[in-house]
């Protein structure tokens, strides 16, 4: 079974996008049609920007899913999924590919879930560290005992996990997870305790946006973040959605039940090879490849 992921914030570059801009009439319309939406050029910024200027919420969410999305819908009829996950974002790129969502909603709800979580962490001063080299478990254990809120926000692939929270609870955590054996234990460029309780003030604002938003079923299963599992039915992926704001991304669960419920592929969907990487570390002989432009 073929099966797309679509990548989250981290994935950004300077240039994105321009290449399908300048190739692809219909990805022409597309972007444009985004520029009207969000009341600003994001195509400047993507195609002629500095990689600073792409590090602002407001504008690297809304333009790694413009070229995920725009890329997945200039693939044609190559572009067969039987399921699809993305991580964080990248799940409602994942969404919109697979049809549950339109291409102006979701630039909708991804514009407002940026905004959200900017001003939740312009409220809380936070952040997340990247821990290399111990077994979840171990880091899990260690974050439930220190006194300020640190939770496990990505779960990447074995050995990779990345936690969220306060600031003074994520320098105690890295270095109580130092002294337990971690290869590295290295603090995260981010604005935000992601995938966190501090975003529960992002949540409440998002949780509106996506229950006035029409979703429908996918073509496919699409393998959601809060528990790696597979959904169809609109009113679950709405809850899941919600959640995902302050939950983890079971990112190295989601791609386990993948390929335990048949993928022999992964096609990565959208800027960078990040994913295709943390693939192979779940599973080294499986085909991963990112998606290429179809000219239309």
């Amino acid at each position: 079974m073929k099966a797309y992921i679509f990548p989250g914030q981290g994935a950004q570059f300077a240039g994105m996008g321009k290449d399908i801009y300048e190739q692809s009439d219909y990805a022409r319309e597309l972007f444009e049609t985004a520029n009207n939406i969000l009341g600003f050029r994001i195509t400047d910024i993507m195609f002629n920007g500095t990689v600073e200027d792409l590090k602002q919420t407001n504008v690297t969410q809304p333009a790694i899913f413009l070229h995920s999305v725009i890329l997945a819908k200039t693939l044609g009829d190559d572009f067969k999924p039987e399921m699809v996950a993305g991580h964080s974002l990248g799940e409602f790129s994942a969404l919109v590919a697979a049809g549950a969502l339109s291409f102006e909603d979701g630039l909708r709800l991804v514009a407002a879930r940026a905004n959200a979580m900017q001003k939740a962490c312009e409220v809380q001063p936070s952040t997340m560290a990247a821990i290399l080299g111990l077994d979840d478990f171990t880091v899990e254990d260690i974050c439930q005992r220190i006194s300020h809120v640190v939770v496990p926000a990505n779960y990447n692939c074995p050995g990779q996990l990345v936690i969220s929270g306060t600031i003074a609870g994520i320098d105690q955590a890295c270095e109580l997870l130092t002294a337990a054996g971690a290869k590295r234990a290295l603090k995260l460029n981010v604005g935000g305790a992601f995938h966190s309780p501090l975003m529960e003030l992002a949540k409440v604002e998002l949780e509106a946006a996506i229950l006035a938003t029409a979703i429908k079923s996918p073509v496919c299963p699409v393998y959601q973040n809060i528990d790696a599992k597979p959904y169809t039915d609109a009113e679950n992926i709405k809850a899941n959605l919600i959640s995902q704001l302050t939950g983890p991304v079971r990112w190295t669960q989601t791609m386990q039940r993948m390929l335990q419920d048949g993928a022999t592929s992964f096609t990565e969907v959208g800027p960078g090879n990040v994913l295709q990487g943390l693939v192979k570390k779940v599973d080294r002989s499986v085909k991963t490849e990112s998606a290429t432009l179809l000219l239309t």
